[in-house]
């Protein structure tokens, strides 16, 4: 039986907390498509910071994302819960995919990682992060893209050309892109959305086999929650786009050298709680209504829950 360090399922816990990504989710809702990032952001954090202030946790967030777009958030350090019950760490993005929420397009999502106090990588002074997800097992830290490739296509007994590898259409991510077909596998570029694609990477069955380049530090510690609940690989290194990021990095002692394997982002069994804001796919199962939600995490292997309460488990 897989132990719950947290005993979040069982305290009825994981209910709450993705009720709380729901409220944020539905918030932000009368927003969407008005081209107001802003604001939705920060109706959702509204939202979400409400709903957290009631649970019986002694929570502490550590990982955010509204620094690095410069946006509403939830603040490093922030403390949340009653102070009562398991003391949980959160990294946390009220609305991953803002700008898609402003266009009305699909693939925003309100995303929490819930993890026993210390267990989550504090990256703080870090805002972009080379990174590698698949749902391949034991794949070696450090891995090139050929070799990531090869050890998806002996997992799934197919030829390279049968391999599903995701890449975010950025300039500073061209190398993956081409490593990746050069390798032979297919590539499929996308604008916006990385948690959303690297669950999927992550999820046997979820569509895609690998998530690889340069895109957001926070949502590499939250991909690394449902990595290592799903039972995947994933390795990640610092990768700064400006020397003043290169500075904080610095200056907080983080090393841009230094291999992060999944245990030193996601050092214990942790939860994962998604609630769509606008249509999200993870995955055949998991294809989100705007209000639905999903989790993962020990003993989970991802249940969905519909806006109105009923669930699936794929």
């Amino acid at each position: 039986m897989v132990h719950d360090p947290l005993d979040l399922a069982a305290s009825g816990l994981a209910d709450g907390l993705v009720a709380a990504a729901v409220d944020a989710a539905l918030a932000a809702a009368p927003l969407v498509g008005s081209g107001r990032g802003d604001d939705i952001d920060g109706l959702a954090v509204r939202a979400l910071r409400a709903a957290l202030a009631g649970l019986e946790v002694d929570g502490i967030v550590v990982v955010g994302e509204g620094e690095k777009d410069e946006a509403p958030m939830l603040f490093v350090g922030e403390r949340f819960g009653t102070g009562a019950g398991p003391a949980v760490d959160l990294a946390v993005d009220p609305v991953d995919g803002t700008r898609l929420a402003a266009a009305g397009r699909p693939g925003a999502m309100a995303v929490m990682a819930v993890a026993p106090r210390g267990a989550l990588a504090s990256l703080g002074a870090a805002h972009y992060m080379e990174k590698v997800v698949t749902w391949v097992p034991d794949v070696p830290a450090g891995a090139s893209i050929a070799e990531l490739v090869g050890h998806v296509a002996a997992a799934r007994g197919v030829a390279a050309a049968e391999v599903r590898v995701a890449v975010q259409d950025r300039p500073r991510n061209e190398r993956f892109v081409a490593e990746a077909r050069a390798a032979g596998a297919s590539v499929e570029l996308f604008e916006h959305g990385d948690v959303e694609r690297s669950i999927r990477a992550a999820r046997r069955g979820g569509g895609l086999d690998l998530v690889a380049g340069i895109g957001g530090a926070p949502e590499g510690v939250l991909t690394a929650a449902a990595v290592r609940a799903l039972g995947g690989s994933m390795h990640a290194r610092l990768a700064p786009q400006s020397s003043a990021e290169a500075s904080r990095i610095g200056a907080a002692g983080l090393s841009q050298a230094r291999l992060f394997g999944l245990d030193a982002l996601c050092g214990a069994d942790a939860w994962l709680f998604v609630a769509a804001v606008t249509p999200c796919s993870l995955g055949p199962g998991a294809e989100l209504a705007p209000g639905e939600s999903w989790r993962v995490g020990p003993g989970d292997p991802g249940t969905r829950r519909a806006a109105q309460g009923d669930r699936s488990n794929p």
